[in-house]
């Protein structure tokens, strides 16, 4: 299968010790049945104090240490085991992270918006919807007769027609898939049953409104729901189900918006720091996302 990636991605490079929200900080770690091979088979005298560190649970994971530390990272945020043993030793999600894959006639990769270096490229990049190949995988069509990169194309060319402002675009793509944007009380509601990572960010996310819109920032906001849409509505397997996906797309828009307005956001690495808090407490909870596309 055919493996693409949008224009940006080739730009990204994980900035290690200089990320101000280590990946390695506050994420359970799983550790792959391949890799945890390579622990238990490692001679190394590092090999022995990887072992010391994993759970013996259901799903093998680092054990956590204080401020939910990863135990392989130092104190200057790199990681022992790329240290001591290389990167051929690091489990699949250290390895992978932040990148997520949609599979349909071809493959596609992408980099996800919690980190902020990704972020970074992400909204400083107008080029979101030229794709490149850049190899190939091993997997097979998913079979779903529905098309979902067919339909984002028809949903980037109304966000990208740049010969309209871009509220008016953002207006026509609600009108064209009549999506409704919903009372704030409907989705204060459901923010206020989310899984939280930072409680403290519950507080935050109830200030949303969808008045809420700051001014001078649309080229942002364009990037940011040019994101949400090619991770989120690309899979779906027809078309009220890309519907839900592209409503829920459309809320992170509007969050993001909300979420900028009223914390007055307006330098770059401002918006990559709501950006992440974004990505981080919805996207990368199941129920979160759930309770936003049903």
């Amino acid at each position: 299968m055919e493996l693409y990636a949008p224009k940006y991605y080739k730009d990204f490079k994980c900035i290690a010790d200089k990320c101000k929200n280590s990946c390695c900080i506050g994420w359970e770690i799983d550790i792959d049945k391949e890799t945890l091979n390579k622990y238990k088979n490692l001679k190394s005298p590092y090999g022995a104090s990887i072992i010391k560190t994993i759970s013996k649970g259901k799903v093998p994971h680092f054990k956590l240490l204080k401020g939910e530390r990863c135990p392989h990272l130092d104190e200057n945020g790199l990681c022992k085991i790329i240290i001591n043993e290389g990167e051929n030793y690091l489990s699949d999600i250290c390895r992978e992270h932040p990148r997520f894959y949609n599979y349909t006639s071809v493959c596609e990769v992408g980099i996800g918006m919690s980190c902020e270096e990704a972020a970074r490229v992400i909204l400083s990049s107008p080029d979101y919807s030229c794709f490149e190949k850049i190899g190939e995988v091993d997997a097979d069509f998913d079979g779903v007769e529905f098309d979902g990169r067919k339909e984002r194309d028809k949903t980037y060319k109304i966000l990208g027609d740049t010969t309209q402002n871009y509220n008016d675009r953002l207006e026509k793509i609600y009108k064209e898939y009549q999506i409704d944007k919903g009372n704030d009380e409907k989705y204060h509601k459901i923010i206020a049953s989310f899984e939280y990572l930072d409680p403290g960010h519950k507080e935050l996310f109830l200030g949303y409104s969808r008045l809420h819109r700051p001014k001078g920032l649309d080229e942002y906001l364009e990037r940011f729901l040019a994101y949400f849409i090619y991770r989120h509505t690309t899979e779906a397997y027809d078309y009220e189900d890309y519907l839900a996906r592209l409503s829920f797309a459309l809320f992170c828009e509007r969050l993001f918006a909300s979420l900028i307005y009223i914390n007055g956001a307006k330098s770059l690495d401002e918006l990559i720091y709501i950006a992440t808090i974004i990505s981080s407490e919805i996207e990368y909870s199941e129920d979160n996302t759930e309770a936003l596309m049903c």
